[in-house]
């Protein structure tokens, strides 16, 4: 490899799904630029004295700030070194890719997409829940928990609750309640079944459904936190029937019958 920066989606969670090209990145890196969601199983693929610089971001803490990163692959990308930016998930689905690759655009450096498996489907998929499926979602939907400020909320919420079978919501745990109250306003019926899926494809992986009124209480029983998939959908009713991947808890899950 020439000097160059390859923006890796490194998946979900298991190291096992991470694609064959990603992994080439990993091992040919001179300069390795990984998050906090990445498998650290990932690393030891790294060739003998390549730096590993680690750019985890908590919610509400950033270790180190995007514009910093953003300066560390310009640094070492003109530096000669060829660099792989390990993100967790896709790089380009709510991962700020789109935001390095500008910058490395902006300063002349050549860069390469490898896209990884996204928590919206994989987490979705080891709890046995199709995000589409013929009988019960013709749509699926992308959403982030966290919303820019100033953009306008409520023809959103209305199209999403409308217009959208199925739901996969990225970093909503802290949100989750005002979620729940956009979609029930807006017409999305309290029976939807819901899932939530914490560190899903991981041995952590815990999972607890319930439907979109009583969701959060089923999140508070089961004591979920971040790092968690929100599913809403019919498709969530699929996981009873589907569930493959064993979890060392079952499910929480508050009663149906509002």
């Amino acid at each position: 490899m020439m000097s160059k920066v390859y923006l890796v989606g490194a998946g979900p969670g298991d190291p096992d799904l991470i694609t064959v090209k990603g992994l080439r990145c990993i091992q040919e890196a001179d300069t390795i630029l990984y998050d906090r969601l990445v498998n650290k199983e990932l690393l030891e693929h790294a060739k003998e004295g390549a730096d590993l610089i680690y750019c985890g971001k908590l919610p509400d803490y950033h270790t180190m700030k995007q514009e910093t990163i953003n300066r560390f692959l310009i640094k070492f990308a003109k530096g000669g070194h060829v660099v792989t930016r390990l993100k967790g998930g896709d790089p380009f689905v709510f991962g700020r890719g789109g935001e390095e690759a500008e910058a490395l655009v902006k300063h002349g450096i050549e860069f390469e997409v490898v896209p990884g498996i996204t928590s919206g489907i994989a987490a979705a998929a080891y709890a046995g829940i199709p995000v589409t499926h013929r009988d019960a979602s013709g749509s699926v939907a992308f959403i982030t928990g966290h919303r820019k400020e100033g953009e306008e909320e409520s023809s959103r919420w209305k199209s999403l609750a409308g217009g959208v079978d199925t739901l996969a919501i990225y970093m909503g745990i802290s949100q989750l309640p005002y979620i729940q109250e956009q979609l029930l306003a807006h017409g999305k019926p309290a029976k939807t079944p819901a899932a939530v899926i914490h560190w899903g494809s991981t041995d952590e992986q815990r999972t607890v459904t319930g439907t979109l009124a009583d969701i959060h209480e089923a999140v508070k029983q089961g004591g979920i936190s971040n790092p968690s998939m929100i599913i809403i959908g019919e498709v969530v009713t699929y996981r009873e029937q589907l569930k493959w991947f064993k979890e060392d808890r079952t499910d929480s899950q508050v009663s149906e019958a509002l």
